[in-house]
């Protein structure tokens, strides 16, 4: 009898981190494993994975990691994982030849691992179901939707898609293949929500007219910023360059290894005598020629990053002048609100030509309200599941598939970690059903005690720290020359007409006479006990919580 089930890592009530997996009769398909970067509170980390651990133990049932694309919150998180799962992965040729770059960059040794290379027509078959893809169009080239063929009918991954019309075959969906999935029947859709607050199709050739137009207008240099996963609007701005006689510097190439992958595989295609390389400034070479156009690209936080430095005039490349023309097509992205907004400002506060792209023309890469209804009315599947995106999108999946016909029991509303079980006499939900969290990367992973780690870091940003050094003969029992030094960082330490730090080393006295009198001396008690009243005292006065660190010297003389 076979059994079909499904649960995500990440990915549900989220957004990045995608990680799902479909276990049939013990087989466990993973799809994608991706991560996210971190909201300004999380100090001092640079990415977040999922809880990748209950994997570890059930390796031996995985038959392989089966990748849509190589966007980093569908990849990122391999070269983490892939060291202590150490199975196949499967991919289309530009995202195996990223996951390789990616793990060459963390240091693994490729020969360890085996890359298996998909296409559209690639079927695999395992013990207790087979595995095919079909095209879709989004903003990377050969991006796949993933069908796991079961007896019960395809338990069919989305991804991220949309039904822009493209001309480029890298970009295109492939609708005889979706077709021929939905007539084998589809048990589930596990179809993305992140763009389900778009309503109608979005129409991409608003914003290649509206870039058209700026390109029109520019009376001088352009300079474009473009996060670097996007390749299609990358490869969209150099054709418009081209078609205006501009000269190409692509600003950040070699920091960003997509991007240069992408030139040198074809992905991106650029004339050899239209790509320049700039030079540093100097007072013979301003880079500044009327027929430039510099696409400035990065992840995340970066473009933003280098703007300010072009604006600020301080950058090696590129010093924003009056006469140039700048191109925001960076919609912020969470954890990043206050530096674009901070760009903008710097931006506006010189002369030069801002162009800001509305975030709607923009966003143009996921599935919108009528994209997500034609998607399931293609594949005309039993079940529903909402994945990629917060819960709010989840909720408007749900709407969607209502009103094309579906029952509420056909639309299943998941959390990390809950577990749809399918069985030819029916369903259920197990919620919570495996263990999920949070992997914090910081240089390493910090999956233990990953609270008090970032409560520590928040304290200190916000609060500062007090360091209270003395040093204690524990023979006699004494504080030598009552010499107390007390350090501190991020905390003001006057209140009124009172010196806190005078009230602190008091309180270190009182608290030494008690715990230097007893038989004997529990140093991590004395340490504890000052750290509680110091804090209280603090506190009180002040209203704030700086990390106390009492270091106590043991010195014989």
């Amino acid at each position: 009898m076979t059994e079909v089930k499904f649960f995500a890592l990440g990915g549900l009530g989220e957004n990045g981190k995608n990680m799902y997996a479909v276990d049939v009769n013990n087989e466990l398909f993973i799809l994608d494993a991706g991560l996210k970067y971190p909201t300004n509170e999380l100090y001092g980390v640079d990415e977040i994975i999922p809880d990748y651990k209950m994997l570890v133990a059930a390796k031996r049932r995985i038959v392989g990691i089966f990748i849509s694309h190589a966007h980093e919150d569908h990849i990122g998180a391999l070269p983490y994982l892939i060291k202590e799962l150490n199975v196949p992965i499967y991919g289309t040729p530009l995202a195996i030849e990223l996951i390789k770059d990616s793990l060459l960059e963390a240091e693994h040794n490729l020969d360890d691992y085996i890359f298996n290379t998909v296409n559209t027509n690639t079927t695999l078959p395992f013990n207790n179901a087979k595995v095919t893809f079909f095209e879709t169009t989004h903003s990377i080239p050969e991006a796949v939707g993933i069908a796991v063929e079961t007896e019960l009918g395809s338990v069919v991954y989305t991804s991220e898609y949309t039904f822009n019309q493209i001309k480029d075959p890298k970009y295109r969906t492939d609708f005889h293949q979706i077709n021929e999935i939905a007539n084998r029947g589809v048990l589930a859709v596990l179809v993305e929500s992140a763009g389900s607050y778009h309503t109608g199709f979005r129409n991409i050739d608003l914003l290649r007219h509206q870039i058209e137009n700026i390109f029109t207008n520019a009376k001088s240099r352009i300079i474009v910023s473009l996060f670097s996963s996007d390749l299609q609007k990358i490869q969209w701005v150099i054709n418009i360059s081209l078609a205006h006689k501009k000269k190409i510097a692509v600003v950040g190439r070699k920091a960003q290894r997509i991007v240069d992958i992408a030139l040198k595989n074809g992905y991106l295609d650029i004339p050899e005598d239209a790509l320049v390389n700039l030079r540093y400034i100097d007072y013979k070479n301003k880079n500044n020629q009327d027929d430039l156009v510099a696409i400035v690209i990065g992840k995340r936080h970066e473009p933003f990053y280098m703007l300010q430095r072009m604006a600020r005039r301080i950058d090696r490349l590129i010093n924003i002048e009056s006469k140039d023309t700048v191109v925001l097509l960076t919609p912020p992205i969470p954890g990043t609100e206050t530096m674009a907004a901070r760009t903008l400002d710097i931006l506006y506060r010189g002369d030069s030509q801002i162009k800001v792209i509305d975030k709607s023309l923009l966003s143009t890469s996921h599935a919108s309200q009528e994209e997500v209804k034609m998607m399931i009315n293609l594949l005309r599947p039993e079940f529903v599941i909402p994945v990629i995106g917060e819960y709010q999108h989840q909720i408007r999946v749900k709407n969607l598939a209502s009103q094309i016909g579906y029952a509420d029991d056909k639309i299943l509303l998941l959390d990390n970690g809950d577990v749809a079980t399918f069985k030819e006499k029916g369903h259920f939900v197990s919620k919570k059903d495996i263990r999920t969290g949070d992997i914090l990367i910081d240089g390493t992973p910090l999956d233990d005690n990953n609270d008090v780690i970032l409560r520590d870091r928040e304290l200190l940003a916000e609060d500062g720290v007090v360091m209270v050094i003395a040093n204690v003969n524990p023979k006699t029992r004494q504080i030598l020359d009552d010499n107390i030094e007390i350090i501190t960082k991020g905390f003001s330490y006057y209140h009124e007409s009172i010196n806190i730090l005078d009230q602190v080393k008091e309180i270190f006295l009182d608290v030494s006479k008690k715990e230097l009198i007893a038989n004997y001396v529990d140093w991590n008690s004395y340490k504890r006990n000052f750290r509680n009243e110091a804090s209280k005292y603090i506190y009180q006065k002040t209203r704030r919580n700086p990390i106390i660190i009492p270091v106590i010297i043991s010195t014989e003389i």
